[in-house]
């Protein structure tokens, strides 16, 4: 075949145009006409001389609707590299396998403070992997079932440098500084108010282009992510299919000596060396495939007569168990929206949950949390404990009383990881100088405001 001049771009996607659409859609895409092969998969000669290798997201014999893979036609095999090595110094910040020796459990309602990134000297340079750090999770990453949730701080680019996660997908959730991602599939650029879901496998690089950055992660083993069952809502709403975006074919060529390939695998961190970049895909096809979404193309239900809707109508993605309507994650928001309830406690009402709930913020107030909760902080409410509005927000809510009219909730954009396991604390999240240890106190002003007069003693069971 006719060799043609090849240009490489170095820019990141501005807008909606420079990437593909669709959820769950069997894409292709080619960054030199003609490089993907046509009417099979894997030619005895590809195109270009290409290498055609594939990556599988589910078991072979998955049902046809749940199976998940992508074909990659690359200038070189990943499989083109030195033995991996248990990096040095270790990581001991990451968990995947929960358990009583690298992690607590505790019933009661958990904060912490954001980390600040503004601070971190330029001497103590922290990329994206450096900076990952694990609040809690559940499960085992090696028996394919659990999650974990983290949260990462860096100051610096990945250069030279990729990531792969072999224990799980991750759901990024940046809340300081955008993330310029480089994926096999191409790129990314990702904003805060934006989410990015890299599968599990993927290789990929951060780079900073604001500097410091500060955001939340959730990662699930042994499924992925899909959208919510939409239920009497009907076929529209919440998070349109349309509107999740994928990165197109984009390659870089050339020798790269001592370049490092970082693989998380069972929550530990092994190293290999090779001479090229990961990013050598010329072309690629299949439905497995890092994707973004913007939060604020979210579609809100809301209650439009009485009473509070579950937080479950706020769904933007889930990762489903086996049991119907039981998440083993849910990525819930609650962004912007009009509160018109009549004769209602328009805040989140108190309750307990069956799920565990971590909340984070990426930017403005939270409905429920007059003070203390800020954005980059988090909170971690587990099973069956009591949570809900702290006292000033319930105050001023009923002190309003039922004159109040329909009234918007801006500048704001919260989110809960919520799960049916009950998370273990790791330790460093639980000894962290950022635990809000005065978070209960929030609560203490509630007073009774019972009052009894006029009521009959037979009928209150006296």
């Amino acid at each position: 075949m006719e060799q043609q001049q090849i240009t490489i771009t170095n820019d990141f996607p501005s807008d909606d145009h420079d990437y593909l659409s669709g959820f769950g859609n069997t894409f292709e895409s080619e960054s030199i006409p003609g490089s993907l092969p046509r009417g099979q998969n894997s030619p005895l000669l590809c195109p270009y001389g290409l290498y055609a290798e594939q990556i599988s997201g589910t078991s072979f014999t998955s049902p046809h609707k749940l199976n998940q893979r992508s074909w990659l036609y690359r200038i070189k095999p990943s499989v083109t590299h030195e033995p991996f090595q248990a990096r040095l110094p270790r990581h001991d910040k990451l968990v995947s396998e929960f358990d009583k020796s690298n992690s607590y459990t505790t019933p009661t309602q958990l904060r912490w403070k954001p980390k600040p990134v503004d601070t971190v000297e330029e001497s103590a340079p922290v990329d994206f992997v450096e900076g990952l750090y694990t609040v809690c999770g559940a499960g085992s990453s090696f028996l394919r079932h659990g999650f974990a949730i983290h949260m990462y701080t860096a100051n610096k680019s990945m250069d030279d440098c990729a990531f792969c996660n072999a224990d799980g997908d991750f759901l990024i959730v940046p809340q300081k500084g955008r993330l310029w991602i480089t994926t096999e599939c191409g790129k990314l650029q990702v904003s805060p108010g934006e989410i990015v879901v890299i599968p599990q496998g993927f290789r990929f690089a951060v780079h900073l282009p604001d500097g410091p950055s500060r955001g939340y992660v959730s990662e699930i083993f042994g499924t992925h992510f899909q959208l919510p069952d939409l239920g009497p809502i009907g076929a529209n709403g919440l998070a349109a299919p349309r509107d999740f975006l994928v990165p197109k074919a984009w390659f870089e060529d050339g020798s790269r000596p001592g370049y490092t390939v970082v693989q998380k695998y069972g929550g530990e961190l092994f190293v290999a060396k090779q001479d090229f970049s990961p990013f050598n895909v010329v072309a690629w096809h299949g439905n497995y495939v890092p994707y973004k979404y913007d939060l604020n193309k979210f579609c809100p239900y809301n209650t439009v007569l009485f009473d509070h809707s579950d937080p479950s109508i706020n769904t933007v993605l889930t990762a489903p168990t086996d049991k119907p309507g039981v998440a083993l994650l849910d990525f819930v928001i609650f962004p912007p929206r009009w509160l018109v309830a009549e004769h209602t406690f328009r805040p989140p009402y108190y309750h307990r949950n069956c799920m565990s709930e971590f909340m984070g913020l990426i930017y403005g107030g939270y409905e429920a949390k007059a003070d203390g909760f800020l954005p980059g902080g988090a909170s971690l409410h587990s099973c069956m404990t009591p949570h809900g509005p702290d006292t000033k927000t319930y105050e001023a809510t009923i002190e309003r009383g039922h004159d109040a009219g329909p009234s918007k909730i801006t500048n704001t954009l919260a989110f809960m990881f919520e799960s049916c396991l009950i998370p273990r604390i790791s330790l460093c999240a639980l000894k962290s100088p950022l635990m809000d240890n005065d978070y209960y106190q929030c609560w203490t002003g509630l007073k009774s405001h019972f009052s009894g007069e006029g009521a009959d003693s037979k009928d209150n069971g006296v």
